[in-house]
C-alpha cells in the first residue's frame, strides 16, 4: 500500500536525514544507509537525478517513467511515485531537492512551478542531461545544499527563492533542448502522426469511424504523453496539438466537400460533429466560409 507524504519530514525522517528546513531538503542518497523502496503520493514537488538504473521500473501514476542514469525525473505534488518495496533494502545512488509548495507561496514560482509542463502527470518522460548540463545542474544544486548549512539570516529565504528560479529555468532548458536534439526523431514521429491521422480518420462520407481522433489518443499511437505529445508537435509545427488535430480533420472535411455529393449534414457527422450547425462552426472557423460557401466555390469531380 502506498505512503502518503504529506510533509518532506514524513519521507526523511525514517531515512535518518536530519532536518535542513521546513519546507526544502537536498538529500544525497549515497551518503544514507541502505533503506527500503518507498513508493508514496507525494506532497511536495521532487526533482530526483537518478544515477543507476538498480531499483528497475519507477511507478508513476498508473503507468512507470521513462528514464535512464544520469537522467533528472520531476515529480509534483499529488503524485504517486517511487519504485516499488521489493521487503530488501538498497543503497541509494543520486542526489533529490525536494520543495514543498508552502515555501514557494506569495512568490512568482508558485505559478511558474504549476505550470511547468516537465511536472505534469501525464508527462513521464525524464530529462535526458549532457556532460555541461549536468554539471550546471549538480552546480545549482550544491548552491542550494550550502544555502540550506548556513545559519539563517535575513536574506536566507530571498536567496533560497533565486537558486530554485535558477534551477527552473535550468530544467526548462533542459527539457526545451530534448526537442532540438531529437529533430531528426521528431520528424519522424510528425510523419508516423499523420499517417496516423489519415487511417484513424473517416474515409468516406457514409463510413464513420468509432472515435475522431483526440489529442490522448494520438499521444498513446506515438507512445507519448500527451504533454510531451503537445509540446513536441508546437515546437515542430508552431501550433497546439489539437490545432493540428483539428487541421486533418478539416482537410478530410474539404475533400468530402469537394468530391462528393454527400450532404453537409452526412458529412459533419461522419467526422464526429453531433450537430450541423457545430460542423459549420467549425468550418467557418478555420476557413471563414461555411461548408456550403465552399462547396460552391469548388468544382465537384468524381
Amino acid at each position: 500500500m502506498s505512503q502518503h507524504f504529506r510533509t518532506i519530514a514524513d519521507y526523511t525522517t525514517p531515512l535518518g536525514l536530519p532536518p535542513q528546513h521546513p519546507h526544502l531538503a537536498y538529500v544525497d542518497f549515497k551518503q544514507l544507509p541502505p533503506f527500503r523502496y518507498r513508493p508514496g503520493i507525494f506532497g511536495f514537488y521532487a526533482i530526483i537525478l537518478k544515477e543507476n538504473l538498480g531499483c528497475g521500473a519507477l511507478q508513476y501514476g498508473l503507468g512507470s517513467y521513462d528514464y535512464q542514469a544520469g537522467t533528472v525525473l520531476c515529480v509534483g505534488p499529488g503524485q504517486l511515485f517511487g519504485p516499488k518495496d521489493d521487503g530488501q533494502l538498497h543503497q541509494g545512488i543520486g542526489k533529490a531537492l525536494f520543495i514543498h509548495p508552502t515555501l514557494l507561496e506569495g512568490t512568482s514560482l508558485a505559478a511558474a512551478f504549476a505550470s511547468a509542463s516537465f511536472f505534469a502527470y501525464t508527462s513521464r518522460e525524464a530529462l535526458h542531461l549532457a556532460d555541461g548540463e549536468r554539471a550546471s545542474f549538480l552546480a545549482q544544486l550544491e548552491a542550494i545544499r550550502g544555502e540550506l548549512e548556513t545559519p539563517q539570516d535575513a536574506h536566507s529565504h530571498a536567496l533560497l527563492l533565486a537558486h530554485l528560479d535558477l534551477l527552473l529555468h535550468l530544467l526548462a532548458r533542459f527539457y526545451e533542448r530534448q526537442f532540438t536534439s531529437r529533430q531528426p526523431d521528431n520528424r519522424a514521429l510528425l510523419a508516423r502522426l499523420e499517417t496516423y491521422l489519415a487511417s484513424a480518420l473517416p474515409a468516406a462520407p457514409d463510413a464513420p469511424v468509432a472515435a475522431l481522433p483526440t489529442v490522448a489518443a494520438c499521444a498513446k499511437a506515438l507512445f507519448l504523453s500527451p504533454n510531451y505529445f503537445g509540446d513536441l508537435v508546437r515546437k515542430e509545427t508552431g501550433a497546439s496539438a489539437q490545432a493540428f488535430i483539428s487541421h486533418a480533420i478539416l482537410n478530410r472535411a474539404c475533400d468530402f466537400l469537394r468530391h462528393t455529393e454527400a450532404s453537409i449534414a452526412q458529412i459533419g457527422l461522419t467526422l464526429g460533429f453531433s450537430y450541423p450547425h457545430h460542423f459549420t462552426r467549425f468550418f467557418r472557423h478555420h476557413t471563414g466560409l461555411t461548408p456550403r460557401a465552399y462547396r460552391a466555390s469548388q468544382s465537384i469531380g468524381p
